[in-house]
């Protein structure tokens, strides 16, 4: 009955479902498959906004029968499906050339649809809640075309002493686009208007350091251009230390005003609430990474050692440690990789990949395109759509398994549930793509003996586990405690956020026992995470990783019905909570197994590429005497 099923995913960028149909191979997006003409889907962006007035005389009368209550959850469920194809076409259209005003206008004007629709549907769940468990539990038996929204009206119960009064939900609901505005008078002021410095940088001349020269140039092969970039582009966020500081206050102060009117007793149970993830199991997986730090400083370790630094500093940080190798892979060359990586999950999911990889992704960079990628599937009744910028490297081969790994959870998905319980949370979702990684990661191993390849694979998935375990994990932990400091009462200053930032960067890296050199000046790089404004969200892509590097292990030993556990759990959608999916799937984020078992397989390569490192150093040796 809301439209925050599609408007949240969509927003993140983080989009799913879908089902798939077999086409002629094409490197761009047909979106002529959801509405034949522009036209077309203004007129059916208009009809969806003329129906959500019909949910209001749904008003008061739920609680009449279970036939009563059938048929206005399905009309919610009609108007709600009708909105994420809309919905689906026009953030998609938009990201073919975000130059284009137009697709940008389109894009707004079927948001504030979406934000219209979840205050109409506002008034529901108090509603349900003024029911009682009791009716609503005699009406699920009476009725059983009630089964499609048992999850729903379940969890609406579950949550009844955090539901306001209809009028309540109503305001807050209403209020839902202006709260989002800190978030972007963020991304304007770091996309458009933060004047980002030049830098004549040795060996390459005078270049623009905004955020793609940035990260364009923080991976130099020399530690001197790497370190003058570090300073050049920190500085210039420093100098807005007090604006962003003032911002993120902002919008933490939101998050806990959110809590407190719900009456959460802090800001990350009232995150983690919706989906009903225990609160352990985020505090667990700090305690956890903080119990293997010394795996992470011997991961750093070894970076100076590849480097060959006598120190290592935080500007070192990006730079590759993976040798170069002749790997290239056109995208005809790519697909049939991806599929063989994929072959443990059986035929059928490998067929239904085969028929994506050739009719769901837009493929190649444009101009004007938007850059990264993503799978985006709310169309339930279409299939997936992937976004791509490949360009032959390796790097876009695992992206590719990465995307498709989300679009065949969205496939599994909608084949196998009804739509009010087929959207799935983004810690499930993370699992599934990056299930995919490991896949192709051990299919790689398996394939090549040589070395200098070797060493490729594993250092890239060492360098992901920092930056999606260790990383994000310490981006969790800061935004933890940003928050438990406003709700103690504290106002956070750009100053105060620096300096808890640059503890937790030096406490990770290792600064106090010589590790990694920490400048104070990179306490600012808080200012550059945008994930700070989704409110505890980057842990899940940690848990996923955990998650999936576990299940992924089970499956490529062979262990008996893991591939079936796993897809099965593909299948599921949002038909229970996370946890307890991946509980069935073969995994449990509520106890250390997991994580104990991501860290073995991080041991595991660093092993290995010692050992590499050891041979390749008495070859050269031998060589020289």
């Amino acid at each position: 009955m809301s439209a925050s099923r599609v408007l949240t995913t969509l927003i993140a960028i983080v989009l799913l479902a879908g089902l798939g149909a077999a086409a002629e191979p094409r490197a761009t997006w047909d979106l002529t498959e959801m509405f034949p003409t522009h036209e077309a889907f203004l007129e059916a962006r208009a009809a969806v906004a003329a129906r959500i007035p019909e949910i209001e005389a749904c008003r008061g009368k739920l609680g009449e029968s279970a036939a009563t209550l059938q048929r206005c959850l399905e009309l919610g469920s009609e108007i709600d499906r009708s909105f994420s194809k809309v919905a689906i076409y026009a953030f998609l259209a938009a990201d073919r050339d975000l130059r284009d005003p137009a697709g940008q206008q389109m894009r707004g004007e079927t948001q504030r649809i979406g934000v219209e629709l979840g205050t109409a549907t506002s008034w529901v769940s108090p509603e349900i809640l003024g029911i009682g468990a009791e009716k609503i539990e005699a009406f699920i038996a009476a009725a059983p075309g009630l089964e499609p929204y048992t999850m729903f009206l379940r969890d609406t119960l579950r949550q009844a002493e955090h539901t306001l009064p209809p009028e309540q939900e109503e305001l807050l609901a209403s209020v839902g686009l202006i709260a989002g505005k800190f978030s972007d008078v963020y991304g304007q002021l770091t996309t458009s208007d933060l004047p980002y410095p030049t830098a004549t940088l040795p060996g390459i001349g005078e270049v623009k350091l905004d955020q793609a020269g940035y990260i364009k140039h923080r991976s130099s092969e020399d530690p001197v251009v790497r370190e003058q970039v570090f300073k050049t582009f920190w500085s210039a966020f420093a100098g807005y230390e007090n604006t962003f500081g003032t911002l993120l206050n902002a919008e933490i102060t939101k998050n806990w005003l959110y809590a407190k009117t719900r009456a959460y007793p802090s800001s990350v149970e009232a995150a983690l609430s919706a989906n009903n993830i225990p609160v352990e199991v985020y505090t667990s997986l700090i305690r956890d990474v903080r119990a293997n730090l010394p795996v992470l400083h011997r991961m750093l370790r070894l970076r100076q050692r590849i480097l060959g630094l006598d120190t290592l500093k935080y500007s070192d940080i990006y730079t590759s440690i993976v040798p170069e190798v002749d790997a290239e892979y056109t995208w005809d060359e790519a697909k049939p990789v991806v599929l063989a990586a994929l072959a443990p999950l059986g035929d059928e999911y490998v067929a239904q990949v085969a028929k994506g990889l050739d009719s769901w992704a837009d493929v190649y960079p444009a101009e004007g395109k938007r850059s990264g990628a993503y799978s985006a599937g709310s169309w339930y009744d279409g299939h997936p759509w992937v976004l791509l910028n490949y360009n032959d490297s390796f790097d876009s081969v695992s992206t590719t398994a990465h995307e498709f790994g989300h679009a065949m959870h969205s496939w599994r998905s909608n084949h196998a549930q009804p739509y009010p319980k087929a959207d799935y949370t983004i810690m499930t979702a993370e699992v599934a793509s990056t299930f995919n990684e490991a896949l192709l990661k051990e299919h790689m191993l398996a394939s090549n003996d040589d070395p200098t390849f070797r060493m490729a694979v594993l250092g890239d998935f060492l360098e992901s586990f920092r930056q999606t375990v260790l990383r994000q994990t310490m981006f969790a932990e800061f935004e933890l405690e940003a928050h438990r400091r406003v709700e103690a009462g504290e106002a956070l200053t750009g100053a105060s956020l620096s300096e808890l930032y640059l503890r937790l960067l030096r406490e990770y890296h290792g600064h106090d026992q010589g590790v990694m050199t920490v400048d104070d000046l990179y306490g600012i790089e808080w200012a550059f995470i945008p994930h700070f404004y989704r409110r505890f969200y980057v842990y899940q892509y940690a848990t996923g990783l955990v998650a999936s590097t576990a299940l992924a292990e089970k499956v490529v030993a062979g262990e008996p019905g893991a591939a079936e556990r796993y897809l099965e759990f593909l299948a599921s959608g949002g038909s229970d909570y996370p946890v307890e999916q991946l509980k069935r799937a073969g995994v449990d984020l509520t106890t250390p197994v997991p994580f104990a078992t991501a860290i073995q397989a991080v041991n595991r390569a660093m092993d290995e590429i010692e050992r590499l490192l050891a041979a390749k150093e008495a070859a050269a040796a031998g060589v020289g005497g």
